[in-house]
């Protein structure tokens, strides 16, 4: 029998599977048990209910991502692997899926404060390991905006995800024109 994290990681990928597969409205804590081969009573020992769980799901979903962030040795090169991670993270299996927990939370505030919740915590920008590595080189400032960066280059994805193609040429104008300018003028003296 599995048991501790290994089951707590089975949990969470049965939700993010079955949210993809069935939208938050189709999914039960049945289906999530049956498909992570858990109880129910494991499940609400540790989610108080769904919105918890779907945001435990979507915050592990997010670590794991960001652990497999590429070290490239330079600020620049580490920027386009994130935004090359990032590309490659929007299937459109991913969108649909994200696009229909905005659109769920539109009429659930649980959900709603659960999403409110996942996007504010800092901590699963995948851009926080890069600048920090770059901190610790020496190339950026401690106090550089992450939370800055993060949400100006999701606000450009989100548009280029709408109107346009994710492809190299996005890539680099959102790091060499926007993310790198914004670092630069960030670490300036005022």
């Amino acid at each position: 029998m599995v048991r501790g994290k290994e089951r707590e990681d089975a949990i969470l990928a049965a939700v993010i599977e079955l949210v993809g597969e069935v939208g938050y409205a189709g999914l039960t804590m049945d289906a999530v048990a049956g498909k992570a081969q858990a109880s129910k009573a494991t499940i609400y020992r540790r989610w108080r209910n769904k919105a918890q769980l779907v945001k435990a799901a979507l915050d592990a979903y997010d670590a794991r991502q960001n652990e497999a962030m590429p070290d490239t040795g330079e600020l620049r090169s580490d920027l386009y692997a994130v935004m090359g991670a990032l590309k490659e993270r929007a299937s459109e299996s991913y969108l649909a899926m994200i696009n229909g927990l905005i659109a769920a939370s539109k009429h659930d505030d649980e959900l709603a404060a659960a999403l409110r919740e996942h996007v504010a915590n800092e901590e699963l920008s995948p851009f926080l390991v890069c600048l920090q590595r770059a901190v610790d080189r020496g190339e950026l400032r401690p106090d550089a905006d992450g939370e800055l960066v993060h949400d100006v280059a999701e606000g450009m994805i989100m548009r280029q995800l709408a109107t346009g193609t994710f492809d190299e040429e996005f890539i680099a104008r959102v790091v060499d024109d926007v993310l790198l300018v914004l670092l630069e003028k960030g670490g300036e003296k005022k």
